[in-house]
């Protein structure tokens, strides 16, 4: 009886310890960092971990529970180039960058406006899309035709966007109205709330022609902007990957299929 009890304990002592180095091996995969795990399915590929706001319709959004969009899909072709798996992340737009410089995630495909002030906390890539900074109020609306007519107009921008630096020149601080998603601060012209809207022109005019409301665009565009993908400040290397990638992608088609599809046309070239 004792050395049937001596076996039993020994036999027990090998599975508990057996289940503690299993646990372990388990617990040292699932705490890869971002852009450095490996792709589910077994395939041993790297994450390619991006960024956006997912509330900027036609950029990326939410539809039936998936995210997709323009930048979802370029951000999945880049990572199919590099041999990545493509990890699309939402995160608020007015935290994207810290969120970057916190290792959240790798990359920001996001719809980022390449501007002098970004420039010194973010490394970019070469431009993925141009378009420009255009103003948008309620059909009917006589009394807005350019920007000087904006002064001491209720005006609506994204957080921590260029557009809002745009109001803020234009108008009083007190008059600005700051949202999440420019969908939404298109949505409010109708209401009332808002004499004028600040924000991309190609994300403007896709609302208008999916019957958003009743929106026009008014003046010239208040500037013709570069967007590019951002990474941690200094990683040349990861910038030199992902504008190999980019390359590629414009060059065999890939970058022109997508755009279409969005946009109905080529949304890198000036227009």
């Amino acid at each position: 009886m004792k050395k049937r009890a001596k076996w039993s304990g020994v036999l027990l002592s090998t599975v508990l310890l057996g289940s503690l180095l299993l646990a372990a091996c388990g617990s040292q995969e699932s705490s890869a960092p971002a852009g450095g795990g490996q792709a589910a399915g077994g395939e041993g590929k790297k994450d390619f971990t991006y960024a956006m706001s997912g509330v900027y319709k036609p950029f990326s959004f939410k539809e039936n529970g998936e995210l997709t969009g323009f930048d979802v899909e370029i951000g999945k072709a880049l990572a199919e180039k590099m041999g990545m798996n493509p990890v699309p992340i939402t995160n608020p737009f007015e935290t994207i960058i810290p969120g970057l410089e916190a290792k959240k995630y790798d990359t920001i495909i996001g719809s980022l406006t390449v501007t002098p002030e970004r420039q010194k906390v973010v490394s970019f890539t070469n431009p993925y899309y141009r378009s420009g900074s255009q103003i948008f109020v309620q059909e009917g609306n006589t009394t807005i035709k350019s920007k000087e007519d904006l002064k001491g107009k209720k005006i609506g921008v994204v957080k921590a966007s260029n557009y809002l630096d745009w109001a803020r020149k234009l108008t009083d601080e007190d008059k600005i109205t700051q949202y999440d998603s420019d969908i939404t601060a298109l949505l409010d012209l109708p209401t009332g709330r808002l004499d004028a809207v600040i924000t991309d022109q190609v994300v403007g005019l896709r609302f208008i022609k999916e019957g958003g409301g009743k929106v026009i665009d008014v003046g010239e565009p208040l500037s013709y902007d570069e967007q590019a993908i951002a990474v941690r400040l200094g990683d040349q290397e990861a910038v030199d990957r992902i504008n190999k990638a980019l390359d590629e992608i414009i060059k065999d088609g890939t970058y022109e299929t997508i755009s279409q599809k969005w946009f109905g046309r080529n949304i890198l070239q000036k227009q």
